[in-house]
């Protein structure tokens, strides 16, 4: 599993209602909500690279 980093992140109080509702809809947690659009978005837009396999034997 990746390594997870925690930073702050400054949003619209209606946006981060609406996302609550969604995550809710979806049964993920708030966090887990984000980084699935997050995640979602950067590959739509063919940014997303998979990562590094670090735990590969050699």
């Amino acid at each position: 599993m990746a390594e997870k980093k925690s930073f702050l992140l400054r949003v619209d109080a209606h946006l981060l209602e609406l996302i609550k509702r969604w995550a809710d809809d979806d049964s993920r947690s708030l966090n887990g909500q984000i980084e699935y659009v997050v995640k979602k978005a950067l590959k739509d837009s063919g940014r997303w690279k998979e990562p590094p396999d670090t735990n590969k034997e050699e």
